[in-house]
């Protein structure tokens, strides 16, 4: 079902090659799900007050199941089904339970048959974040909920900095390596312009240290969240150009005992569907 729309978003990543990446890390991908298991944690405890019970609920980019595990252990009962869905259909696999591949670009969906979407982690990826948006508000129930995270702006700045510093130095100039992420103002209105309302949205900021930034890299491919922008850097990282990145992360970043700090940045945003209009 395409978002309405008079003109064509622009194609900032290739979906298949990010689902490749998604099969690839799969297998592995619980060793570095720790971004994906606070943000899901922190989704169903926002669940927790709501004094509601929802029937039918879809979980996109559920990855390695942490939301439905978050629902057994933050609010039982809260969700009576719940459907997983993700891009990759190896993340899906060996598990029990309603499982579907989706884009959360083309949801497929009935029109009005859910009661709560949750995304984690996904959205980010997407061309058209708020077509994507409205699809979901269109395959909600009238006040209907959906709460989705994602990485914002500052996610990876010490990453990014080095890395281009790295590129200039060696190559006399830099290209795109890591992906842009939206800050928090700009996020804010996505919900409001794709029809949502009693929108919310704010901010949780974790730091995680590594020994080496290497180590940050191998973490960041195993959980499928290496770069796929369509119009990406015509040359492979060498490993000149990784060793002098990670001396550079060391000097600008590296703190006293050693280590490096990699910064995340999880925006999540609440939305209700609005209510059905009454009939006159």
């Amino acid at each position: 079902m395409p978002a309405p729309s008079h003109h064509a978003p622009p194609r900032l990543f290739d979906r298949d090659l990010h689902r490749k990446r998604l099969d690839r890390a799969a297998s592995g991908y619980a060793g570095a799900d720790f971004l994906q298991r606070r943000a899901a944690y922190d989704i169903a405890e926002r669940l927790a007050p709501i004094m509601r019970t929802f029937s039918l609920a879809v979980d996109l980019s559920a990855r390695g199941g942490a939301f439905a595990q978050a629902l057994v252990e933050e609010t039982p009962g809260k969700v009576e089904t719940l459907i997983e869905a993700d891009l990759s259909g190896r993340m899906l696999a060996g598990r029990g339970g309603l499982r579907v591949v989706a884009d959360e670009e083309r949801l497929p969906f009935a029109p009005g048959s859910l009661d709560l979407i949750v995304s984690t982690l996904g959205l980010h990826w997407t061309n058209d974040v708020v077509g994507a948006l409205i699809q979901a508000r269109l395959v909600l129930k009238p006040d209907g909920l959906f709460i989705a995270a994602f990485l914002g702006g500052v996610t990876l700045t010490e990453l990014r900095q080095s890395l281009v510093a790295a590129e200039s130095e060696i190559l006399g100039g830099a290209g795109s390596r890591v992906s842009p992420f939206a800050d928090l103002q700009d996020a804010a209105g996505l919900l409001s312009r794709a029809g949502f309302v009693q929108t919310v949205s704010d901010v949780d900021k974790v730091t995680v240290t590594y020994d080496h930034p290497l180590k940050l890299l191998l973490d960041l491919r195993q959980m499928g969240e290496t770069g796929v922008l369509a119009d990406r850097h015509p040359k492979k990282l060498t490993r000149q150009l990784l060793n002098r990145m990670a001396e550079i992360y060391f000097e600008r970043f590296g703190t006293p005992d050693g280590r490096v700090p990699a910064s995340f940045e999880i925006i999540t945003l609440t939305g209700w569907a609005p209510q059905a209009s009454p009939q006159a």
